[in-house]
């Protein structure tokens, strides 16, 4: 069995544990373990905060090589989770904290991310993967309709 299916053998089979895998490995710059979270197919995505939309598991895994290459592990933490899952897919809305290191010292920036998983043949697996551009400030969210449309 390939090291990356090993992996994802021993995190288990819900969305969550799929989940908690792939930032326990972002913080951890382990490739290998982000690579087994996604799926097996041609068009799983990734699109980085402010970056193109980048297609395969290839082109994902060279993109998380070139970040971890350069900045080491990412100092992640998903909180906030909403969920909508159902039998064969999960979507999960993901504020995520994220401590960078700034001139200034360190300093903590949040992001948004929607992350897809799909039930698959090898259990459940990472499809998507979209973060928004950061903000300093914690994002508030909106929870109610507005009373007019436009």
């Amino acid at each position: 069995m390939p090291k990356a299916r090993a992996h994802a053998a021993a995190f288990g089979g819900t969305p969550d544990e799929v989940e908690a895998s792939f930032y326990e490995a972002l913080q951890s710059a382990d490739i290998e373990k982000l690579m087994s979270c996604w799926a097996e197919d041609d068009d799983i995505v990734c699109i980085h905060p402010g970056g193109p939309r980048i297609v395969g598991a290839g082109a994902i895994r060279a993109a998380f090589d070139a970040i971890f290459a350069h900045e080491g592990s990412i100092h992640v933490h998903p909180e906030a989770i909403r969920r909508v899952d159902s039998l064969a897919s999960a979507v999960h809305h993901v504020l995520e904290r994220i401590e960078v290191l700034t001139s200034e010292g360190p300093a903590k920036a949040y992001v948004l991310a929607t992350n897809v998983y799909h039930h698959t043949s090898h259990g459940w697996r990472l499809v998507a993967h979209h973060a928004s551009p950061g903000t300093q400030d914690e994002i508030q969210e909106v929870n109610q309709a507005p009373q007019v449309l436009h």
